[in-house]
């Protein structure tokens, strides 16, 4: 019996090894990448929505907070980075203080802090334990309009309204403090309401009516 083999079947493997072909190159590599692509995205959210589920279960650090707000006291629990002017908006309802630039740049928050002016964007309630705050709503008696109130009115003192309760507030300060001595002065200490219809001849008119110069 013979057991020569055929050539074909003893012949030894080429070496080196064919080069792919471009296009299978190209192919090949392109079908890694997307694998690896894939596993990434799979991956990143999968990261993303751990991080997630572990700061939704951290406590939010908040504190008590009371104080007397035109004359009514309160007593509330807030998240420890809210705002004064949060604070009286979302909390206690009292929109009159308005949210401008939340930088305290243009004085549309001002309230009175213990007499005291201050941008209520910046101050944060926790710190105002104990304290007394007034805000364009506590100005009026029942019906009787505060003087300068009455005096902007008067005076046409503001044209869209949107700065008004901050300039009115942080007037009823500068005549508290003092600095009403004359329209030079006035246009100092309250250089930091800004009305951007440019309402401000008469708005400086409005504080000396209230203050008695006029």
């Amino acid at each position: 019996m013979s057991t020569e083999t055929s050539e074909s079947a003893t012949s030894p493997p080429t070496w080196p090894p064919s080069a792919p072909s471009r296009r299978t190159f190209i192919a090949t590599t392109s079908a890694a990448g997307g694998v690896i692509a894939t596993g990434g995205l799979v991956a990143a959210p999968s990261a993303l929505g751990a991080e997630e589920a572990v700061a939704a279960e951290a406590p939010v650090p908040s504190s008590r907070v009371s104080l007397t707000v035109n004359g009514r006291r309160h007593t509330v629990t807030v998240d420890n980075r809210t705002s004064l002017l949060d604070l009286l908006r979302e909390h206690l309802g009292l929109t009159g203080s308005k949210k401008g630039c939340n930088a305290g740049a243009c004085g549309a928050c001002t309230v009175l802090v213990d007499g005291r002016r201050v941008n209520s964007c910046l101050t944060l309630a926790v710190r105002l334990d104990g304290a007394e705050v007034t805000t364009v709503e506590g100005l009026a008696s029942g019906d009787q309009l505060h003087p300068l109130q009455q005096a902007f009115i008067d005076q046409d003192a503001f044209q869209c309204g949107y700065c008004t309760p901050g300039q009115i507030v942080s007037g009823v300060g500068c005549m508290q403090e003092g600095h009403t001595g004359s329209a030079e002065e006035i246009r100092e200490w309250m250089s930091g309401n800004i009305c951007r219809c440019g309402c401000y001849v008469k708005i400086v008119r409005a504080v000396e009516q209230a203050s008695g110069r006029k």
